[in-house]
């Protein structure tokens, strides 16, 4: 693993998955919401957007996380490996909470300076939703790599754990 691409709903664990997966293997970790986020929320240009990630994918190292499924085959393309985080709605709803409760009123460690944690209805829905309206969406997208690729499925905290204990050991999965 040289090159990964982590995916999943708000709240899944991406962030947390990656920082754990870069130590491990001495990858930089680029976390998408802090490249995207401008301070104040303000999003990045499209064309933007699309020129600095197939500047980061052009390395020989990396781990994304984050999704921004405009560029999402972008970094499928170039990964070597790709992990989508599929928990349960449950898990990533109680995570975002915890997560703004911990970094209320200040940016997170994964999100770009003068972008404040904050959480809202809007944001709720879409994660309440995902496994019905995305996660068919990402997983028609990931099908086409899985014979070119790693592609990881992980559906609970759990299957982290037990993913993360096989990279530590050198073990295929």
């Amino acid at each position: 693993m040289r090159r990964i691409a982590i995916i999943g709903s708000g709240g899944a664990g991406k962030s947390t998955l990656a920082r754990a997966l870069g130590a491990m293997l001495n990858i930089e970790v680029v976390h998408l919401d802090t490249l995207y986020w401008q301070p104040g929320w303000v999003p990045m240009d499209a064309t933007d957007w699309e020129t600095v990630q197939r500047s980061i994918v052009a390395y020989d190292r990396w781990i994304l996380d984050g999704n921004y499924g405009s560029t999402l085959d972008l970094r499928l393309a170039a990964a070597d490996t790709a992990i989508f985080l599929d928990v349960p709605r449950t898990t990533c709803v109680w995570s975002v909470v915890w997560r703004w409760l911990r970094h209320r009123g200040r940016p997170r460690p994964d999100i770009a300076a003068g972008c404040p944690e904050q959480i809202d209805w809007e944001f709720i829905q879409w994660i309440w939703r995902y496994p019905r309206l995305s996660r068919p969406a990402v997983m028609e997208r990931l099908a086409p790599y899985a014979d070119q690729r790693q592609v990881v499925i992980l559906r609970s905290r759990a299957d982290v754990r037990s993913f993360l204990d096989d990279v530590r050991s050198g073990r295929d999965r």
